[in-house]
């Protein structure tokens, strides 16, 4: 492990456990000591994955699917809608679409998934907002396949490393352990009606 991690983890330790009687050579200390290694190289993992995720997803949106005029499913199909419509900044209504399911998430799958979560939401639409990317190609069949492409594996990453960067993903979880219905089954369900919307508002093409 890096010396300035190492040195930070063993310092922790000490402070935690300084008014238990633990001394630094003792068992109970290099215990601890390890445990924290773990759980700091666990937090680290899923950091990079996450944000890897993010990165993936906003490529995906910037450089394919935005400047282009596509759709996508979920939470970012519903804020893409209601941007066009309301003319209020994507950025802006992805968080808020988003916090209804973070609230599911918190009270129905756990604290730290829906912590995670939130974050990792905040920093996509950060992202969105601020990150340039040039536009790739205004070929209709590339712009399907690879945003798709890369909008799909952000989330995947995202979840890989224990959070969404979709709150339809939680609306799915529920629903399913609520219903005979799969996760894959709600989320299909959820996007025909996106684009169906859609199709109304905009157009079927």
């Amino acid at each position: 492990m890096n010396p300035i991690f190492q040195y930070i983890i063993t310092e922790t330790v000490k402070y935690q456990l300084k008014n238990k009687g633990n001394k630094p050579g003792s068992k109970q200390f290099q215990k601890e000591v390890r445990k924290t290694e773990v759980e700091f190289t666990h937090i680290l993992h899923d950091g990079f994955l996450i944000l890897m995720g993010i990165l993936s997803a906003c490529f995906g949106l910037k450089a394919f699917l935005l400047p282009n005029s596509f759709l996508d499913g979920g939470v970012t199909g519903i804020s893409l809608i209601a941007s066009e419509l309301t003319g209020i900044s994507l950025s802006i209504l992805i968080v808020l679409i988003n916090l209804p399911f973070m609230a599911i998430a918190f009270s129905n799958i756990g604290k730290g998934f829906a912590i995670k979560s939130v974050l990792a939401i905040m920093l996509l639409a950060i992202t969105l907002h601020f990150m340039p990317f040039t536009s790739i190609t205004d070929d209709k069949l590339l712009i399907a396949v690879f945003g798709g492409f890369f909008l799909g594996l952000g989330i995947g990453l995202a979840v890989r490393g224990g959070s969404v960067i979709d709150g339809t993903e939680v609306l799915a979880i529920f629903i399913s352990k609520k219903t005979s219905l799969t996760i894959g089954d709600v989320i299909l369900v959820f996007n025909i009606i996106i684009f169906a919307v859609a199709a109304y508002v905009f157009s079927i093409e």
